[in-house]
């Protein structure tokens, strides 16, 4: 039985130790897509057919003379391309093809003149042109020519730009990214009109052909974070890019941290504004999130609304904000711990309505609350799993009669219910998503700490984080600037905010050698009339 198993193995296909999967076997010629084109027409739709002819989307017209001889051909994928462009095309060439002299030497001139449309691109290898297919682009190719043309006329079904779904705002612009990166560069040159924006971009996966772009502003941008961000992009090595968060896994820096090191959004104007201060922005094909770096952690706490409104109302809900966290991390470990080992700190009437609620219940603190938490988070990932048109009713369902059921059953406090719902809205205040996930996380030891442990297990849980906190980066940049290390000037935009005439330079620590933001020769008017303390119009 030994020697029959071993044989099989024997038989089975190796596989490489660097991790890549081995190449499919082909049964037709194979073909270097590096070599250059034939100059022959049918050798040229012959390679077309063999590397993408066996889909049943890929479409191969040849356009003949007068005398029936194929002179042109054009290869697109269905569904990738402007229909309504390509019959367009596709009557200029054959009224073209009927008039005009076409051969090797005047066919870039011919098609040039004849085409109706831009982004016209010459190719030159199998690659490109094999690439150039793949892309939605209709490639052109002519009898005696070397040569293959790709005209742009990608179209296809694409998601309308609309309101953002995750980072709502009640004042500020309601154009969100789409799945399309061309679009979504074009939000970004829609609010950005300089030439100093720089677009980089890059192809990522062997299968899917991710298109990756890097946009900085030059100048603004630290050119070692720009090389460095680069540097990890180049460096991945997998065969699919289906969204920005197999990136952001790729190249952040706190691999082994709940904290994240790379904030995203679908808001050009928070991507545009991260821009205008140093920051780079990670473009990527196919997610309409958009990744910033390098960031810090009061980046997480502040929202694309505070730039819109007065400093003094986003100054208040960004210390609402700041609270929102503090109590949705050690809420539910400070009640646990209170009731369980200090029960002196509490108020004398507190500690009997708490002791009297909690006669009939048959669980400990900690396993309650631990229930409790856990409950609640079935019901959210329900609702948000379940189809709109049910996914609010089984959110109520869940937090009233669920809850009130397990109260009046004795199962658990009314006092616990009480914490755990504010807790919950307390995480739904965080702009961020990945930053109250990682409070949820965090929540759930500290409360494990306070079971045991109480008030000293939760400081003992608090420290580490603390030093953890103070000694990550994000790309080289310190995660809890402008505390550690502390820069003044910009505390003028961390917990609070102060009026724009006051915000003259850009935060520190970006490297960047252009820190002006505003002209500081000439005072503003309303900073004239602040400081003197009279009405500007009087």
């Amino acid at each position: 039985m030994v020697d029959k198993l071993k044989k099989w193995l024997f038989k089975q296909p190796s596989r490489s130790n660097s991790g890549t999967s081995p190449e499919p076997v082909n049964d037709e010629k194979s073909t270097d897509l590096s070599e250059k084109l034939s100059g022959t027409l049918k050798d040229n739709m012959t390679l077309l057919k063999q590397k993408i002819g066996h889909s049943t989307d890929f479409n191969l017209r040849c356009l003949n003379d007068e005398q029936g001889n194929p002179v042109l051909a054009v290869g697109f994928l269905q569904g990738l391309i402007d229909q309504q462009i390509l019959t367009t095309l596709l009557e200029e060439l054959t009224a073209g093809i009927r008039n005009g002299d076409v051969s090797d030497r005047n066919a870039e001139t011919w098609l040039m003149g004849l085409i109706p449309i831009g982004g016209i691109t010459c190719l030159e290898n199998e690659q490109s042109l094999i690439h150039a297919v793949l892309y939605g682009q209709a490639v052109l190719l002519v009898e005696g020519c070397s040569k293959a043309y790709a005209a742009s006329i990608s179209g296809g079904a694409k998601r309308a730009v609309e309101e953002p779904t995750s980072q709502t705002v009640i004042r500020g612009p309601k154009e969100g990214f789409t799945e399309d990166i061309s679009t979504n560069i074009a939000l970004l040159r829609r609010r950005i009109k300089s030439t100093d924006l720089h677009i980089d971009s890059r192809i990522i996966g062997s299968y899917t052909q991710t298109k990756v772009s890097v946009a900085f502003i030059r100048g603004l941008a630290d050119p070692e974070v720009v090389k460095e961000i680069s540097r990890r992009l180049d460096s991945i090595n997998t065969d699919s890019i289906l969204e920005s968060g197999y990136i952001e896994e790729f190249i952040q820096d706190g691999v082994w941290t709940p904290f994240p090191t790379i904030y995203n959004t679908e808001r050009p104007d928070a991507v545009a504004g991260s821009l205008l201060e140093g920051l780079v922005a990670i473009l990527v094909d196919g997610t309409p999130f958009v990744l910033i770096a390098p960031v810090a952690f009061f980046r997480f706490i502040s929202s694309s609304e505070d730039y819109y409104q007065r400093y003094d109302l986003a100054s208040f809900l960004r210390i609402v904000r700041m609270a929102s966290f503090f109590l949705a991390l050690l809420l539910p470990s400070f009640y646990i711990a209170t009731t369980t080992f200090h029960q002196e700190m509490l108020p004398t009437t507190l500690l009997i309505t708490l002791a009297a609620q909690r006669e009939n219940t048959p669980f400990p603190a900690l396993l309650e609350a631990m229930l409790m938490e856990l409950t609640f988070e079935v019901i959210r990932e329900a609702g948000v799993r379940m189809p709109r048109a049910v996914g609010p009713a089984i959110s109520i369902v869940g937090a009233l009669v669920l809850g009130q059921a397990a109260v009046q059953a004795g199962l658990v406090s009314a006092a616990m219910v009480i914490v755990v719902s504010f807790t919950a809205i307390c995480n739904f205040v965080m702009p961020a998503i990945n930053m109250a996930g990682s409070v949820r996380l965090l929540r759930f030891g500290l409360m494990l700490l306070a079971g045991l442990f109480g008030l000293y297990g939760v400081l003992s849980g608090l420290v580490p984080i603390l030093v953890r906190l103070v000694s990550m980066n994000s790309f080289g940049i310190p995660y809890m600037v402008p505390i550690a290390p502390f820069y003044k000037s910009n505390m003028k935009d961390m917990l609070v905010r102060v009026p724009w005439w006051k915000m003259k330079k850009r935060p520190k620590m970006m490297g960047s050698s252009n820190q002006v933001r505003q002209a500081t020769e000439q005072e503003s008017f309303a900073e004239q009339a602040g400081e003197h303390g009279r009405d500007p119009m009087a």
